[in-house]
């Protein structure tokens, strides 16, 4: 894995936008692709909101996905075969980059056919301890005309990513303002944060 966690953050440095096309695995992407289509037909998933503690809110205008939080008291296989990878990164980026990385958090997302969500930053005003941004996608072959696309904002440009099986995104959580193009098709995700003190 560490040729992969170095290949994302020298694209980082490059860009401040890691990337690396083989982060997940096809097995560990099957799997979690499949727990996520049970738990949306269980109705499990909960509809994404914006801001957080007393200043969250459901805004379906602003963004229209849902969501389910991992966690390894969920005792799933998968889950903790994903946390693992989560735990090797950190530790990686604690020892090369210094980032100081002390926990992380992710949930599950999904976007149903005709979901979007809107330009934004990860970071809360009130709260900034998101360092940085990490996307892991789940969708197999998936097309361009499946639209859905992660636009990031640079200063002087846009930058267009799709989301395809395996993929993964990483950057600044208070730097780069990003949305989700609106997707014809369902869209799937591991989307978390790695926080500081």
């Amino acid at each position: 894995m560490e040729q992969i966690f170095e290949s994302i953050i020298n694209s980082y440095l490059e860009t401040k936008v890691g990337q690396s096309d083989q982060f997940l695995n096809d097995d560990l992407s099957k799997q979690l692709r499949e727990i996520i289509l049970l738990l949306f037909q269980e109705n499990q998933l909960k509809a994404a909101g914006i801001g957080n503690n007393a200043k969250f809110l459901e805004n379906k205008l602003i963004r229209s996905d849902f969501i389910y939080w991992l966690d390894r008291n969920h005792n799933n296989v998968y889950e903790n075969d994903f946390f693992d990878i989560m735990d090797e990164f950190v530790k990686y980026l604690n020892r090369t980059c210094y980032s100081g990385i002390t926990g992380y958090e992710f949930h599950f997302a999904y976007y149903d056919k005709g979901s979007f969500y809107k330009r934004h930053l990860d970071q809360f005003r009130d709260n900034q301890n998101r360092a940085f941004s990490m996307i892991m996608y789940l969708n197999e072959n998936w097309m361009a005309s499946d639209g859905g696309e992660l636009c990031i904002y640079h200063e002087n440009s846009s930058q267009i990513i799709s989301p395809l099986n395996g993929r993964c995104v990483f950057f600044k959580s208070n730097e780069l303002e990003h949305e989700v193009l609106l997707s014809y098709n369902p869209r799937m995700s591991v989307t978390g944060w790695f926080k500081t003190n």
